[in-house]
Formats: C-alpha cells, structure tokens, sequence
C-alpha cells in the first residue's frame, strides 16, 4: 500500500495562483500563517513553497483531510504538521498566529461555523495581521453572477445550512467581534477574496 495519500482537488489548482497573487500583497513579511479548512493540502504546499519566510501551519476537522494534508505537505520546512480544527470550538490548538487563511469553507458549513471562525480569529491573530478569506459572496443581498446562484442553489440543496453568504452579513458579524473588513479583491469565477483585521480604535 502507498504512503502517499494525497487527495487532488482540481478547483484547487485553478484558483491558487490568483490568490497567491493576492497572499503576496496582504501577508505580513514574516511569522505564522493558520490555515483554517486546508483540505486536500494542495494550497498548503503552494503558498507554502512559495512563501518561505512563512511559517504554515494548515488545519482541518476530518482524518482523511490532515493525512493528505500531511502527505502534499512532507517536503516543505516552513510546514507544521496538520492540526485537528473545529472552528466551533471555543478552545482551537492554536494560541496566537500572524495571518489566517481560510478558502472556500463558510459558503459550505453551516452559518455557525462563519461565526465560530470569526470567534477564533478574534482570540487568536495578532496585531494587525489579515484573516484571508476566500470564495463566493452575495453583495447587499443579490448574487454577483447567475453562476453564483445556481450555486447556492445546488449547496442548499445538499444542505439547507449550507449557502452563499452575504458579504454585508459577514462583514456585521465580524465587527460585533471587533473586526473589519479592510480590503476587498475581485477574484476569477466571481469569486472575493476579502481582508479583515482588528478594528483600529475609534474605527466605525
């Protein structure tokens, strides 16, 4: 039997040079990267290889995700081993980190888990650093393409808890925990990637 078990996602590889793009522009110059919903890993070894004056630390909640994780990420000495995550927990494995990256997940969980992430980043990033978060949104209530609502559509199908979210509904919660939205950028297949850090005092 193989030790590799690395699962291969192809959207994954699709989208990773956009956001890499992105990454390079809004990561801070050094210190520790949580990725949150890490997946296969593929986008761990990326930004990773890439990044190194990075440290990564990926995550997830299912096995067989931290072993692929584990397996696309072997190679790489600024990658720590795969966390065990559950973004609604109150307690994450993790005390402090500089940046958190997390792609395509609270469009496919239910709206607890968006807010759970928003709990933990409020308690674990440091300073000024970025959560990073990618995918899908709807904006003042509509979606941005006919693509995006045939999507949701499809997700709420699979699970009624599941869903596209709403930028401003997103951006709402994040500022009952004192966070922001700082930055957002336009992304291939009408997809943002939107920057949120702490709020500056005396911030709106």
């Amino acid at each position: 039997m193989s030790d590799d078990q690395r699962l291969d996602y192809p959207a994954t590889q699709r989208n990773r040079a956009p956001i890499l793009a992105v990454l390079r522009e809004v990561l801070p110059s050094e210190g520790t990267v949580l990725e949150i919903a890490s997946g296969s890993g593929q986008h761990a070894a990326f930004f990773a290889a890439a990044l190194p004056q990075l440290r990564w630390q990926p995550s997830d909640h299912a096995p067989e995700l931290l072993r692929s994780i584990a397996s696309w990420t072997l190679e790489l000495d600024n990658v720590a081993p795969p966390l065990a995550l559950d973004v609604t927990r109150e307690r994450w494995p993790i005390a402090r980190c500089d940046a958190v990256v997390c792609a395509n997940m609270i469009h496919i969980a239910p709206w607890e888990a968006c807010l759970g992430l928003l709990d933990g980043v409020a308690r674990t990033l440091a300073g000024d650093g970025p959560l990073c978060l990618y995918g899908p949104f709807k904006r003042g209530g509509l979606h941005t393409a006919p693509s995006n609502e045939a999507f949701d559509h499809n997700l709420q199908l699979r699970d009624p808890r599941w869903g596209v979210r709403d930028l401003d509904v997103v951006a709402k919660a994040a500022n009952d925990r004192g966070l922001a939205v700082d930055r957002v950028f336009e992304m291939p297949a009408n997809n943002l990637l939107v920057v949120v850090r702490h709020q500056i005092p005396g911030q709106a």
